[in-house]
């Protein structure tokens, strides 16, 4: 007896085989292909963990070597492999009021061999662990979300250990470069390729480097970034007399009448809504632009407060600052969905 094959199972078949056709003109051999062809398999199927060993038995191989040689030996284009990707996402997501976003995760390991593991600050844990740090750019707007591109945090303890890097493969181009620089690269990038997006958004990593901020503005990229409650950006007229001043003194300062309850977007328990101000603090250099602080606030604790560093057209409403804000979160899920 013939059995039918639902259709959206079949309509996933189908998906599959293009995107591991559309990586064919990638690979030097055949042979590296079709592996990578079972790995991307192996990702989608239901094992619960996806270690070489169980990706391998998923796709029917008996040894994980041929699975573990995608990722170290087999020779594939990686970087055209993104750019064809960003081609996608752009098609299929692109938007004017799109919003990238920045940000970190760590891969837990317990062993010292992977390329780039240390003991370092981990957000997937919430404390210092031995992991390795990967950099993501990714992309958000209203018809969905992707990753869209990636990099490795090599720390300096690695970058300067020729022996170490040696045995890890890492390229002799691979030099120590800080986050928000690995985060500028993929900017970059993503601008090059016309990616469409109003806003740059990330956490105080990103939004304390000056450089990374300074780019933007040259290139007339709008952004809300997070600070640390201690930065001191810079003030001038006509909004405020010429100087510095820590973002937490700002806040202390405002009345009451300066804060606005908004919703910066659904979460698992509904609207997340805080109190903000909006403070501007001096024009750009660019006619028609503004350096601004704007403040969230705890509805339930009014002492916890986050900063973040604004580059906005002159007259942006909160409210629109405010969603760019909650767009960040939109990461998050891309990494869920990612180490599932």
């Amino acid at each position: 007896m013939s059995m039918t094959v639902p259709a959206e199972v079949a309509r996933t078949e189908r998906e599959v085989e293009a995107l591991t056709a559309r990586l064919r003109p990638h690979f030097r051999r055949g042979a590296g292909h079709r592996h990578a062809g079972e790995y991307v398999r192996g990702l989608l199927g239901p094992v619960e963990r996806k270690n070489g060993w169980q990706l391998a038995e998923q796709v029917g191989h008996r040894h994980p070597r041929t699975i573990q040689r995608v990722l170290d030996r087999s020779a594939w284009d990686a970087g055209g492999v993104r750019d064809d990707l960003l081609e996608e996402v752009i098609a299929d997501l692109g938007d004017e009021d799109g919003v990238l976003v920045v940000d970190e995760t760590g891969f837990l390991k317990k062993g010292t061999k992977s390329c780039g593991v240390a003991r370092q600050y981990s957000g997937t844990a919430g404390r210092v662990e031995n992991c390795q740090i990967g950099v993501f750019l990714g992309y958000a707007s209203p018809k969905g979300r992707a990753g869209i591109d990636r990099a490795l945090y090599l720390p300096r303890e690695w970058a300067d250990d020729a022996g170490r890097r040696e045995e890890a493969g890492v390229p002799e181009e691979i030099t120590f470069q800080t986050k928000p620089q690995l985060a500028l690269e993929m900017l970059e990038r993503a601008f090059a390729a016309d990616v469409p997006a109003r806003w740059v958004v990330g956490d105080a990593v990103y939004g304390s480097d000056g450089k990374l901020r300074r780019a933007l503005e040259a290139w007339e990229q709008g952004y809300a970034l997070a600070v640390k409650s201690t930065e001191k950006p810079t003030t001038f007229p006509p909004y405020a007399p010429p100087g510095q001043v820590m973002v937490a003194t700002v806040a202390d300062e405002l009345e009451p009448d300066s804060w606005q309850r908004l919703n910066c977007g659904e979460g698992a328990q509904g609207e997340r809504l805080y109190d903000w101000a909006h403070v501007p603090l001096r024009p750009g250099l660019q006619p028609g632009w503004v350096h601004a602080l704007v403040i969230r606030r705890n509805l339930d604790d009014p002492t916890e407060r986050a900063y973040y560093l604004v580059f906005a057209p002159t007259g942006t409403p909160l409210a629109e600052i405010v969603r760019a804000i909650g767009a960040r979160w939109t990461i998050e899920d891309v990494f869920k969905l990612a180490k599932r």
